[in-house]
């Protein structure tokens, strides 16, 4: 998917959410445990719930790694069942990878060839070798991480390495590397002062805010600072949406849940 089919379905559908599928049997209705694939059945019914209010989901995979080959093979069946059923969808693998790059190039071909995600998230640290590989594949999105929106971000994301913190050089680097037009980038909506400073640096670039909602995160100071020409933002929410109920109402509460933050952003798009 490329950046404008991304911006046209935000245009369409008055909204840039994201809807965080991070699933955890513990949490889930427990009707579902008794079928043959509980995250799988879960997914599909949010997903079906709440396809017209959002334009991307992302899968965090530590929830479906967590349960080793059934888990893998649910994400397998969610991505699949997204990609079938709503291909305006874009969709993001929240694997936070990034290893030398004959290892990147693997991760990369796992999430963009062998799942068909449109983006993966991708740690910065070990650098340009590190993070190349994935882009170049064509029509697929890089989302590397620059300010999250955790407590540890203040450990070393915000401390000065000369003259800048680390986050804005990650930011002016990666703007250096080959294909860098296909990079997005992990800015958290519980760092909406930064916004300003981070827009100086990547004006066009979409931003992945994480942190509205149940993280404390606010949806008009992140669009005060953080809205570009083309929208720029996609905003996620998981557990406000997805644990909205634990009953056999779970889906309806979901789209009550996500229908109040793209109304939201509608009246913000205005």
């Amino acid at each position: 998917m490329t950046t404008q089919q991304l911006y046209e379905q935000i245009q369409k559908k008055q909204s840039f959410l994201c809807i965080g599928l991070d699933v955890d049997l513990n949490k889930i209705p427990q009707h579902l445990l008794a079928t043959e694939d509980p995250i799988f059945e879960f997914n599909k019914a949010i997903i079906d719930a709440t396809h017209d209010l959002c334009v991307s989901y992302k899968p965090n995979t530590a929830f479906y790694e967590a349960y080793g080959l059934k888990g893998w093979q649910s994400l397998d069946k969610t991505i699949r069942y997204i990609n079938e059923n709503y291909p305006e969808i874009f969709t993001i693998a929240d694997a936070k990878r990034g290893d030398i790059g004959n290892t990147s190039a693997m991760y990369a071909k796992a999430f963009f060839k062998n799942m068909a995600f449109d983006s993966v998230t991708v740690a910065p640290y070990m650098g340009k070798d590190s993070v190349e590989p994935f882009l170049a594949f064509e029509n697929k999105h890089t989302i590397l991480l620059a300010l999250t929106s955790n407590q540890g971000a203040f450990d070393f994301q915000t401390q000065n390495i000369g003259e800048k913190p680390v986050y804005q050089q990650v930011l002016e680097t990666s703007t250096t590397w080959t294909n860098s037009e296909k990079l997005m980038y992990v800015v958290g909506a519980t760092k909406a002062e930064y916004f300003t400073e981070i827009r100086k640096i990547v004006p066009n670039a979409f931003l992945l805010v994480p942190g509205v909602g149940a993280q404390g995160g606010s949806l008009v100071e992140v669009c005060k600072y953080g809205l570009n020409d083309q929208v720029g933002l996609l905003i996620n929410s998981s557990r406000g949406i997805i644990y909205a109920s634990n009953g056999v109402d779970f889906a309806e509460k979901a789209r009550e849940e996500a229908l109040k933050l793209q109304t939201e952003m509608k009246e913000i798009l205005k």
